[in-house]
């Protein structure tokens, strides 16, 4: 098949109950930015009707043997044909309809571009409460400090 501009990665494991929404948002989002896209959801073996449900959807899906959310979304990235890659989990807590933002932050030539969850809306139980309060407020203020030159075009944000 020919690359597409944009890939959405999804790792997944037992999500039927959210996958749908998580994989027509972002067909509809291609069709809103006016790109060529892609869904590959990287399952770890999920045993709920999942992979059937991506794949009735239009996703294309790719089963992972190693265990673990990094080595699905690793392989979920590997099998990804996009010029540009957007990652989100398959428990619709990022809202991929956002697609097109980040699409549009790309074309004006970032390489890098963040979405925040924490300027939308955290579904509850989405994210436990040490993820919230401690992991991603640490991770976030080390990435600040960490961050590139003001004269690099990475790292937009929506």
């Amino acid at each position: 098949m020919p690359p597409a501009d944009i890939s959405v990665a999804i790792p997944c494991l037992n999500e039927a109950k959210s996958i749908s929404f998580c994989v027509e948002k972002a067909l509809k989002s291609f069709q809103t930015a006016g790109v060529r896209g892609e869904v590959v959801v990287a399952d770890n073996g999920s045993t709920d009707g999942s992979i059937e449900i991506a794949e009735r959807l239009g996703a294309r899906v790719v089963r992972v043997e190693q265990r673990g959310y990094g080595a699905s979304l690793r392989a979920g990235i590997a099998a990804s044909r996009g010029v540009f890659i957007i990652m989100g989990d398959a428990d619709d807590s990022y809202d991929f309809s956002e697609v097109p933002r980040f699409v549009e932050m790309w074309r004006q030539g970032n390489d890098v571009v963040l979405g925040n969850r924490f300027r939308g809306e955290i579904k509850p139980e989405a994210m436990p409460w040490h993820h919230r309060y401690v992991g991603n407020p640490v991770l976030t203020s080390v990435l600040n400090l960490a961050s590139l030159p003001e004269n690099h075009r990475s790292g937009g944000g929506v």
